[in-house]
């Protein structure tokens, strides 16, 4: 459903985004409360866009500094072993 989906990721959007300004790293479970007593539906469709969110920060982090130590011939980092994901 476009609707649904546009305002979850509108909503974790705005979260990720408080997130970072209140220094809470778990804020978004907060949100997630929020919407689990009013629909289960959006909640769903919300932490879906979160998950999705943190996950593309986190693989841009890791291009970023990758780049950068190859640019400046530091350390690069490596990527987690597969078992390490959670998947």
């Amino acid at each position: 459903m476009p609707l649904l989906d546009d305002l979850a990721e509108a909503l974790a959007r705005d979260t990720l985004a408080a997130m970072d300004e209140l220094g809470d790293d778990r804020f978004y479970m907060e949100v997630s409360k929020v919407l689990g007593a009013a629909s289960p539906t959006v909640q769903e469709a919300y932490l879906t866009s979160v998950r999705f969110l943190m996950a593309e920060r986190r693989g841009r982090k890791f291009l970023d500094q990758k780049l950068a130590a190859h640019r400046g011939g530091g350390t690069a980092p490596t990527a987690p072993h597969p078992a390490d994901s959670g998947h």
